[in-house]
């Protein structure tokens, strides 16, 4: 039979008013249903704006990056940084320094605003495919009443229900990818950075989890492993990532309607992840465009440092697998979602990874993973993100450096970068030309920071006011209770006694390091603790109770 002879014979079952009806219902519907809907990503850009600033301690030049608490952080250029309270400048820069804060709160609720329109979009196209389908199978349905026998045609009606409504199901399922992720567990993400505690600190509220740390790995050593041409002459410094310096992870991370890249171009500055170790990871290239481990600008570990003397990572650092499960997480995007190694997190064999470099859980939930090739661990952010005028995500902790940005040192070799005797700083060791260098550096508790460079053809110093170094929060009161136990003798040599008050109070006895590497940890109490193993150097004493912690430095020789 032809579509003519079929078509013919509908008109003739069907009477006139009714075929009309149904005749406009059908192509309404179906022109309703095939125009496309057309949309566009709404994407803020911005470039650097230099300008002088008048502050209390004087003028200077620089670019606007961000504000925290009520002080601003300027980019000063060569990456070198400078915090202003925005009450100490100039009442017309209070100004402008507000309209660019409220400037980037809107960048944010764009972002939001437009993730919402594309799923939406999405949504309706999906919709609309499903009242297409609809239609289609109405007319199959019609076809087959006229022309099949009944008994052929009850078989078939119900099939074709059935398939239809399985392929609905299908489309829901699929619709449901988008939009907010399942919110994250506080204590899954902890589990991860237990391994690494004291070295970590961790807390949470109902929008991020927060990470504070000082950037310093404490299992494996720095620098050394940087190419002849890949040293900037920067040095690691423990950082105040604490407080409201923490590092944030998004506790409900929402999926972008368009994954944002991680390239030469978007965040080339700061950090896109954290380490379960405290340590920052940052994108891969570098601000030249460059892989900066292909390029022999990494450690043995993947890290080097930036010119805030900031340690950090730019590619999975799955050598922290030698210290964690292999089933836990290395580190977690600052869009919230985790990054595993080889393994999934049930303990089977890595799959095949898309084009941000991961997939979707058995659990329904992304995650990326670490591998040794480019790159490396992130490809795009699944997540939504802010990236600001400067090429960083926002929001994330911040370094605070003490002198200006060093330049590329060429033919210089790292040989070693050790704590020095006092525990308050580095020596780092390189050679040049066939000959040895160091940079011997340290720090006071009051801030004041000491380079001494170590030439063949004569030693320079050079000291800088900076940051007073800091030890992690714990979440329980810290005091300085000079009465709350006492140290002797001090100084000591092979060994030294806490004398307490209530000794029955007492959760933890701990000594660390001035770095914040941590020398002994006890939960019952001991009144002598040995040291014939310590290095000599300045400690400190650390007494948890269940009300407060106290602290008090001991100097071993």
């Amino acid at each position: 039979m032809t579509f003519k002879q079929v078509f013919l014979a509908l008109s003739f079952k069907i009477n006139q008013p009714n075929m009309k009806i149904l005749t406009t219902v059908f192509f309404v519907l179906f022109f309703g249903t095939i125009l496309p809907v057309f949309s566009h990503d709404l994407r803020e850009s911005g470039q650097q704006f230099l300008k002088e600033w008048h502050a209390k301690d004087g003028h200077f030049h620089g670019a606007f990056l961000y504000a925290t608490n009520g002080t601003a952080v300027f980019d000063l250029g060569n990456h070198q940084l400078k915090s202003v309270r925005i009450k100490d400048l100039e009442k017309a820069e209070q100004r402008w320094v507000t309209d660019q804060i409220q400037k980037i709160a809107a960048i944010n609720q764009k972002h939001i605003e437009s993730h919402s329109h594309h799923v939406y979009s999405a949504n309706q196209q999906e919709n609309k495919s499903l009242v297409f389908g609809i239609l289609i199978v109405g007319a199959i349905i019609i076809v087959a009443f006229y022309f099949l026998p009944k008994q052929i045609f009850s078989l078939s009606a119900l099939s074709i229900i059935l398939g239809f409504v399985t392929f609905g199901f299908v489309l829901t399922v699929k619709t449901s990818k988008g939009g907010i992720e399942k919110s994250t567990n506080p204590s899954f993400i902890d589990s991860a950075f237990a391994p690494f505690v004291p070295n970590v600190n961790t807390f949470w509220d109902n929008d991020y989890f927060y990470v504070e740390s000082q950037g310093i790995p404490a299992t494996h050593s720095m620098m050394v492993g940087i190419s002849d041409h890949g040293w900037q002459q920067q040095v690691p410094i423990p950082q105040c990532y604490i407080g409201s310096n923490a590092w944030p992870i998004p506790l409900n991370p929402v999926v972008a309607a368009n994954p944002t890249p991680i390239d030469s171009v978007h965040f080339t500055r700061g950090a896109i992840a954290i380490a379960v170790n405290g340590v920052p990871i940052f994108n891969y290239h570098t601000n030249t465009g460059v892989d900066s481990y292909l390029d022999g600008q990494l450690d043995n570990y993947g890290g080097h440092c930036g010119r805030g003397d900031d340690y950090h990572y730019h590619i999975a650092p799955l050598h922290l697998y030698a210290h964690t499960q292999a089933t836990l997480p290395i580190a977690f995007g600052l869009d919230g979602f985790a990054v595993y190694g080889s393994v999934e997190p049930d303990g089977s064999a890595m799959q095949s990874l898309d084009a941000n470099h991961g997939h979707y859980g058995t659990n329904g939930v992304y995650h990326y993973h670490g591998t040794n090739t480019a790159p490396y661990m992130i490809g795009n952010f699944v997540g939504q993100v802010t990236e600001d005028n400067t090429h960083q995500l926002i929001p994330q902790a911040q370094a605070s450096p003490v002198r200006p940005g060093q330049n590329p040192l060429a033919g210089s070799v790292i040989t070693s970068c050790v704590p020095n005797v006092s525990n308050n700083g580095y020596v780092l060791s390189y050679t040049l030309n066939g000959q040895n260098y160091s940079v011997d550096y340290n720090w006071t508790s009051a801030g004041l920071y000491t380079f001494n460079f170590i030439n063949p053809s004569g030693n320079t110093t050079q000291t800088y006011n900076g940051f007073v170094p800091c030890f992690l929060t714990t979440g329980i009161q810290e005091m300085n209770n000079e009465n709350a136990f006492e140290i002797y003798p001090n100084p000591a040599r092979e060994f030294f006694k806490i004398q307490l008050k209530n000794e029955q109070n007492v959760c933890e006895i701990a000594i660390y390091s001035i770095a914040g590497k941590v020398m002994y940890k006890s939960q019952n109490y001991q009144s002598k603790i040995s040291t014939e193993n310590f290095p000599k150097g300045v400690y400190i004493v650390e007494v948890k109770t269940k009300q407060e912690i106290n602290r008090k430095k001991i100097l071993l020789n």
